[in-house]
């Protein structure tokens, strides 16, 4: 077996999400297109075989006891028997909390990356049995069909168990803005309930449509966040950012899964990168991605 990896670990991106009303369990299902972007957490994993535990180090994030690394390690190890102890450093890039699947991407990767040291072969019965035990995006991670250089996209369903890769378009370029809020999904999940009790609702495209329409030119997309009318109702500033991107130059703008990051697309890099120079300016936080 060999005693450590390091991997690089991609956010993503929703290009629309529709989130459907609650169903009978308090659960939601969703209809979206999950892509994968540069902007990326490294994971190195260590084997530690004197300990059976899970061991965590990250400077940039005061991680909680329980997270989505350590969940991943203790239904790891209950569904495979597996004993061996790890070592994690964890060098956080992904905004915790921003819709960009930081946490959830973590768990995948990491995953993976303990299959592999432990030569427990992944398969899809075990990813996706340790995926829901930790959430939800996990599964999109594990099967969106990304690699290194190879960018990941899928339609995703359910509660977000059900993943089916697409031809993933390689000639977006993205600008993320971070407000500054955070939305925990609890709250935005809330909010969308009051919204449909106040027969509020948005105009998604079906999912039968949903690959066609990501197939178009970018500017003709009618992709929609269900999420976003309710927390920019909340949270202005989201708003704010999101006009400052339409003002950019943006082919299309919206926020990222449950908030509160926002992006805009641009028809080339060179415009991406004029754009972030100007959002810059009021944005402190803000990052050209692909």
């Amino acid at each position: 077996m060999l005693s450590g990896i390091t991997v690089q670990v991609p956010a993503k991106v929703n290009l629309g999400l529709n989130v459907l009303p609650k169903r009978a369990d308090g659960y939601h299902n969703i209809e979206s297109i999950f892509q994968t972007i540069n902007l990326c957490d490294t994971i190195t994993v260590l084997l530690d075989e004197k300990q059976n535990s899970c061991c965590i180090a990250c400077e940039e994030l005061d991680l909680p006891l329980n997270n989505t690394i350590s969940s991943t390690y203790k239904a790891f190890c209950q569904l495979t028997g597996c004993t061996a102890g790890v070592k994690v450093n964890l060098t956080k890039r992904i905004p915790s909390g921003g819709g960009l699947g930081g946490g959830s991407a973590d768990a995948a990767y990491f995953l993976k990356a303990l299959a592999y040291l432990t030569g427990v072969k992944l398969t899809d019965s075990l990813a996706d049995g340790v995926a829901s035990q930790v959430g939800s995006d996990v599964f999109f991670f594990l099967h969106s069909g990304e690699s290194e250089g190879k960018t990941g996209s899928a339609i995703v369903t359910g509660r977000g168990e059900f993943v089916k890769p697409i031809r993933p378009r390689n000639d977006l370029f993205f600008v993320l803005v971070f407000p500054g809020v955070h939305s925990s999904t609890k709250e935005a999940y809330e909010l969308v309930d009051k919204a449909y009790s106040n027969n509020q609702k948005v105009i998604c495209p079906k999912i039968s449509e949903l690959e066609a329409v990501y197939n178009r030119p970018v500017k003709e997309w009618t992709f929609a966040n269900t999420f976003t009318s309710v927390l920019v109702q909340k949270y202005t500033v989201i708003g704010d950012a999101l006009e400052d991107i339409r003002k950019s130059g943006a082919l299309w703008s919206d926020m990222s899964g449950s908030g509160a990051t926002v992006f805009g697309v641009y028809e080339s890099e060179q415009s991406a990168k004029k754009a972030c120079e100007q959002l810059h300016k009021s944005w402190s936080h803000c990052v050209l991605v692909t």
